[in-house]
C-alpha cells in the first residue's frame, strides 16, 4: 500500500493542475484498468472522483448514483423499503457491471469494498484509492447532507466511529491511501496524483521527468 501526501505536481499550461504528460503516463500505467475510490461516507469521493476524472480525462461513474437509476428510487428509499441487505445485493451488481466499462474513475459507496466479492474484484482488476480522513473532517460533511440512511440514528457520531473501527482495516487493503483534510478538493485531485504517480513509480520505475 502506498501512502500520498499533498504535494503540488508542476502545473500544465491548460491549468488541469499537471503536467500532459504526467497525464497521459498515469493513464498508460492503468492499462485500461479504472481507479476505484473507496472511504467513509464524507470522505470526498464523489467531489474528489469527478475531478480527478477531468485531470485524466477520464470518464467517472458514481455507484451509489448507478444503484439509483438501476432501482428507480433514492438509496434511501431502498433501505426503508427493502432494506440493507437488499440494497448491499444491489450494489454489488451494479459494481461488477461498472468494472467492465474499462479505464475511468468509480466512487463507490462507504460500504462497497467491505463485501468480500467486491474486494476481490476490485483488487484483482483496478487501482484501488482509500480516501482517508479523520473523525472530525467526516463528521463536519456529513452532517451538511441529511441523505445518510446509517446515520439516522440518535448518535450519529457513534455509528461513525464504530464504521471506522470496522472499516479503516478493510480499507487499508487498498493500493493507494491518501490523507484527505480540510483542504480543498483540487489539493485532494493533486494528492491522488501525486500518489499515483508515486505508486506506478515505484512498480515500473519509469516515471516521466518532473
Amino acid at each position: 500500500m502506498f501512502q500520498g501526501g499533498g504535494g503540488p505536481l508542476p502545473p500544465s499550461s491548460a491549468g488541469s493542475g499537471v503536467k500532459d504528460s504526467d497525464v497521459q503516463w498515469i493513464v498508460r500505467q492503468l492499462n485500461g484498468r479504472p481507479i476505484v475510490l473507496v472511504g467513509l461516507m464524507g470522505s470526498g469521493k464523489t467531489t474528489v472522483g469527478r475531478r480527478l476524472a477531468a485531470a485524466l480525462k477520464l470518464p467517472f461513474w458514481d455507484a451509489d448514483r448507478e444503484i439509483e437509476a438501476a432501482a428507480g428510487m433514492s438509496i434511501s428509499d431502498i433501505f426503508a423499503l427493502h432494506g440493507e441487505d437488499a440494497f448491499r445485493d444491489g450494489e454489488r451488481k451494479v459494481i461488477a457491471r461498472l468494472m467492465t466499462n474499462g479505464c475511468g474513475v468509480l466512487a463507490t459507496g462507504g460500504g462497497a469494498y467491505m463485501n468480500d466479492e467486491t474486494r476481490a474484484l476490485i483488487n484483482e482488476r483496478a487501482v484501488c484509492v482509500w480516501l482517508k480522513a479523520e473523525f472530525t473532517v467526516l463528521m463536519e460533511r456529513v452532517r451538511r447532507n441529511t441523505n445518510r440512511p446509517l446515520l439516522r440514528n440518535k448518535d450519529p457520531e457513534a455509528v461513525m466511529r464504530k464504521l471506522m473501527n470496522e472499516r479503516y482495516p478493510v480499507y487499508a487493503e487498498a493500493d493507494v491511501t491518501v490523507q484527505t483534510s480540510q483542504a480543498s478538493h483540487d489539493s485532494a485531485v493533486r494528492a491522488v496524483l501525486n500518489a499515483l504517480k508515486a505508486y506506478f513509480s515505484d512498480k515500473n520505475h519509469d516515471a516521466p521527468d518532473s
